[in-house]
């Protein structure tokens, strides 16, 4: 029987999050219903929420979700009711030849993914509601591909199991599966929001002697030391590229921009030494070219690459993560800087875009 759930949609782009009740299809063959728990709020949902991406309206927002496994489709196989898990939209088909490969985050084929014929859900006006990257955390359920979710231990506290799913997993696979950081190296991440906080633990865990986090807000860079940075630069006080060259006597090894700006992709391969490699993990516009100097590429073998998602393989990255959690060695509490319930979300967003904070999450099931 179809389930009717209330969600924040997303009418007009430009504009804000109306509550409202939506019907939610049962789950297909393949597919889970996921009862959700805590929702992160991430910068790509504001950027529809703004206008500034295109939106499909009516939409569904929200993609880092933690939550409880409700029913399953009858050719699930690797969740059952009951599972506690975490959603990604890095969703993988498991044939291609990227997923054969290991490059799940490249999947050709998850766009063509299950069987589905009919809408996932519906709104009172008889709308179809698109739900983003086929997840739609912003309610109290959702309706998702099976390799769009992976089970964590019941002992995983679920509000900050939540972050796993998209700044966590961005930013530690970004250093462990992206750079491959090695061992007595220097890094700086620029950028100390939720996925730059993230990108600093996995650079500690992957015991880089020197990580310098850049940011322009003082209060991220006091955080930023509290999660492992061992130095900070205030952008837009100091000249940042000259900085971090001075403090590492002549560049760092890697380099993170977590921005999404060409400007700051192009002080992170600024602030490389000989060899260094820069890793872009926000998601730059393309109306902004990147320009960069050939002879660095050449003569000083520099290295600019991409990674989307951290180029994780979520399926084992997460589980991984939540160890790490257990065992006190990646901090995901404190990453949590505000929870708000669903009929302040909108509130959420103001506090993401003008508070220091690493993530806002939403706790769906409490109210107000």
């Amino acid at each position: 029987m179809p389930t009717t759930i209330t969600a924040a949609v997303l009418n007009t782009a430009p504009g804000k999050l109306e509550l409202e009740e939506l019907v939610l299809d049962d789950p297909g063959p393949d597919e889970v219903l996921v009862d959700v728990h805590y929702s992160g709020l991430c910068r790509s949902d504001l950027h529809e929420i703004e206008g500034a991406w295109p939106a499909t309206c009516p939409t569904l927002l929200g993609h880092e979700a933690s939550g409880v496994v409700r029913r399953v489709g009858d050719q699930v196989r690797t969740l059952r009711p009951g599972d506690h898990v975490v959603t990604c939209l890095s969703t993988y088909c498991g044939e291609c030849r990227f997923c054969l490969s290991g490059r799940m985050t490249l999947c050709v084929r998850r766009g063509s993914l299950g069987s589905r014929t009919r809408p996932v859900l519906v709104n009172t006006r008889g709308q179809s509601v698109h739900p983003t990257a086929r997840l739609g955390a912003f309610a109290e359920a959702m309706v998702v591909h099976e390799h769009s979710a992976v089970r964590i231990p019941d002992s995983m506290p679920l509000a900050p199991a939540a972050v796993l799913g998209c700044a966590v997993v961005t930013g530690l696979s970004s250093v462990f599966r992206s750079a491959r950081v090695e061992p007595g190296s220097t890094v700086a991440v620029i950028g100390c929001g939720g996925i730059g906080i993230a990108a600093i633990q996995g650079a500690r865990l992957a015991g880089a002697r020197e990580i310098i986090a850049v940011d322009a807000v003082e209060a991220r860079l006091t955080d930023a030391v509290r999660f492992g940075a061992t130095a900070t630069v205030r952008a837009g006080a100091v000249d940042a590229v000259a900085a971090v060259r001075e403090l590492t006597g002549g560049g760092v090894d890697y380099s993170f921009e977590a921005v999404g700006f060409a400007a700051t992709v192009e002080q992170a391969f600024a602030m490389l030494g000989p060899g260094g490699t820069a890793t872009v993990v926000g998601l730059v516009p393309d109306s902004q070219p990147i320009s960069i100097r050939g002879s660095d590429l050449f003569l000083l073998e520099k290295r600019l690459q991409g990674a989307l998602m951290g180029s994780n393989q979520f399926p084992t990255d997460i589980p991984g993560y939540v160890r790490y959690y257990e065992q006190g060695r990646l901090n995901l509490d404190d990453m949590l800087s505000t929870i708000v319930p669903l009929d302040r979300i909108n509130e959420g967003f103001e506090l993401m875009k003008t508070a220091g904070g690493t993530r806002v999450v939403i706790d769906i099931r409490s109210g107000s």
